[in-house]
């Protein structure tokens, strides 16, 4: 037989025989390869160890060590649940098992699943993992694979297969008894699966259409080791201990009613924080030159067909009739910005001219995928539209970059950035394109930040830059996004008079920071697990008394705090004093100061920190000195004399 060259992923050589398998080039480099290798990658496409090598492709085979492998074991694992459910529900039917973040989930119907069924399905799984059968892949025909799949009425893996195109090369993977259509790779075997654990049920609709059939989705976790599950297993109960819907019915943020499906409604303590969120980030626009503006929540259709959004956005957006005209709730801010811009000619003296808003918008999303804060349909976007002459682009957006990270620098936030390039359903010449991404992407290089690229994520009039925040328990949220938009200027005819007298086109540069603001409160309500830092929190101060006889001591002292602009309020309830410190405790105010006879007579207020030790005595002005420096700093600890974050 003839002999093969392989190239290894180290750049070396090995020349094997035709009709060698790649589980054998691994066992040939070394025992400890052949026991680990999961999969191999053959000039980037992925596929199983059972495969023939391919002449002179480069190979690199993959453990549970590298990302990938993993990728294939949670494959698998979702085959190896497919064939419990099998076994424990006869009658199933089988619709998709794709791999998740962290793990996979499966779509079946005609069947009923109770949190109950769960470990049931995770015993039947793991005696088929003990069992360690053989994963077999299987070539078939079209009308083989018809035959097979339509003898078990599986209708669902019928109407794939009819969906392929006629060049598709069709595969089935057998393990025991049971067999999925399935394109792989796989384990070698059912015996290689780790650690997992089925964690909810939901409901699905096949192929995400609300119009087709309705399915029982079963979502489960994956790793490669059971210290990996048992650590994603605490994150879970971490997370739902910080669930911002929880903590905003506890500490009175905000509220969500039947009546308003989607649409936060904030309550006094979530508008303070709403309030200084929003102040900040005005303070540092105002520095930047931006002029803030209002424009109506309700547009005529024909602004959002020269707008484009009609014939891209009109199934997420909210239409009604006016006077007999269409008229649409406003998704984004940006036409009613152009208008502004229109409103009157400009030099280029002026540019760039920097217009931003916290614009009220409305989304018509499926009710399904409302979830808290996070997915809504009615919120405020802290939006920005700068217009600038082309020579200007690098420089504003350079700016905007580094705005961004000084205001997610003072909540502690790292960051991922990506670029997201022309998406499908893009307008626009190829040229205006190309610039465009070339800008964005300059820009990113010369400022030294590490990016990824997201090809077809763009928005449809412009490529974009986003920046996906890291909590504190270590999720990631998509939240600041900057856009540059060649396309509605020309749509909207904007222009401005050149040095030469000339009419110019400007440039845009959409950008928000906090994204949706009501978001981002969810997402800090979460990071901080509702224990905001003393300048954002609702109530800064509580006042205790000891007993009734010293309230007016507590109200003296409320009054000077109040005069000072601190945001504060008295507990003069006559419970005990551990009683309502316990009660300050679990609202998470920053400070609680406690006023007896002690207090009165020292002329003190004795401090208490949440989530700290007693504090001590300290004379009120001397307190107020240390509360107005850390609000100032916008200190994240207690330490205040370090620089603010974000300087």
């Amino acid at each position: 037989m003839a002999d093969y060259m392989v190239r290894l992923k180290d750049g070396s050589k090995k020349t094997v025989v035709a009709g060698t398998t790649y589980a054998e080039v691994a066992a040939e480099i070394s025992p400890r390869l052949a026991k680990e290798a999961v999969a191999v990658k053959v000039d980037g496409n992925m596929m199983d160890l059972s495969h023939e090598v391919v002449p002179s492709g480069q190979m690199e085979l993959l453990t549970l060590n590298d990302p990938e492998g993993v990728q294939v074991m949670r494959h698998t694992t979702a085959h190896v649940m497919a064939q419990a459910v099998a076994r424990l529900f006869p009658g199933t039917k089988f619709a998709i098992g794709p791999v998740i973040d962290n793990g996979f989930y499966y779509d079946f119907s005609d069947c009923v699943f109770t949190p109950e069924d769960l470990p049931k399905i995770e015993k039947e799984m793991h005696q088929i993992v003990q069992a360690d059968y053989p994963v077999i892949r299987e070539v078939l025909s079209r009308e083989e694979a018809l035959m097979l799949f339509s003898e078990r009425k599986d209708r669902f893996k019928v109407e794939i297969i009819h969906d392929l195109a006629p060049s598709d090369i069709i595969t089935v993977y057998r393990q025991g008894e049971f067999v999925d259509l399935c394109r792989g790779p796989h384990l070698p075997s059912t015996g290689r699966v780790k650690a997992f654990k089925l964690t909810s049920i939901a409901g699905a609709y096949w192929r995400g259409d609300s119009c087709r059939e309705q399915l029982a989705r079963l979502y489960a976790i994956s790793f490669a080791k059971k210290s990996d599950l048992d650590e994603h297993l605490r994150l879970l109960e971490e997370a739902k201990r910080r669930d911002h819907r929880r903590l905003g019915r506890e500490l009175e943020l905000f509220m969500f009613s039947e009546d308003a499906p989607g649409m936060p409604i904030f309550l006094q303590n979530g508008m303070h924080i709403r309030n200084e969120l929003e102040n900040f980030e005005r303070s540092l626009q105002s520095i930047q030159g931006y002029n803030e503006v209002k424009t109506p929540v309700i547009l005529n259709k024909r602004l959002w067909e020269q707008s484009g959004h009609w014939f891209h956005y009109k199934e997420n957006m909210y239409v009604t009739k006016v006077d007999e005209d269409d008229f649409a709730l406003k998704p984004m801010n940006c036409p009613g910005h152009m208008l502004i811009y229109k409103n009157k000619q400009h030099s280029y003296r002026e540019l760039p001219i920097r217009i931003a808003e916290y614009g009220h918008v409305h989304r018509h999303e499926l009710s399904g995928a409302l979830g808290g804060m996070m997915r809504v349909r009615s919120f405020t976007q802290d939006d920005a539209h700068l217009f600038c002459r082309p020579d200007q682009i690098e420089n504003e957006l350079k700016e905007v970059l580094r705005l961004i990270d000084r205001i997610y620098s003072v909540f502690g936030f790292s960051y991922r950035i990506e670029l997201s390039t022309r998406p499908d359903d893009s307008m626009g010449s190829d040229e205006l394109w190309e610039q465009a991404e070339s800008a964005l992407q300059k820009v990113l290089d010369e400022s030294g930040v590490k990016y990824r690229v997201n090809p077809g994520d763009g928005a449809f009039y412009g490529p974009k830059i986003d920046f996906h925040i890291q909590d504190a328990i270590g999720r990631m949220w998509q939240c600041a996004t900057v856009q540059l938009d060649f396309q509605l200027p020309e749509r909207f005819e904007l222009e401005y008079i050149g040095e030469d007298n000339q009419r110019r086109r400007p440039v845009v540069i959409h950008r928000a920071i906090f994204g949706s603001v009501d978001r981002f409160i969810g997402i800090l309500t979460e990071h901080f697990s509702g224990a905001f830092p003393c300048w954002l929190a609702p109530i800064q101060v509580r006042i205790v008394s000891v007993s009734d006889d010293f309230v007016p001591d507590a109200n003296d002292v409320l009054s000077k705090l109040q005069s000072a602009g601190f945001r504060v309020d008295v507990d003069a309830r006559s419970e005990k004093i551990g009683y309502k410190i316990r009660e300050a405790q679990l609202k998470k105010i920053p400070y609680t100061l406690v006023i007896g006879e002690k207090e009165r007579s020292g002329h003190v207020v004795s401090i208490r920190k949440y989530g700290q030790r007693d504090l001590g005595e300290m004379a009120l002005d001397a307190f107020i000195e240390k509360l107005k420096k850390e609000v100032d700093n916008k200190a994240l600890l207690t330490d205040v004399d370090s620089p603010p974050p974000g300087n």
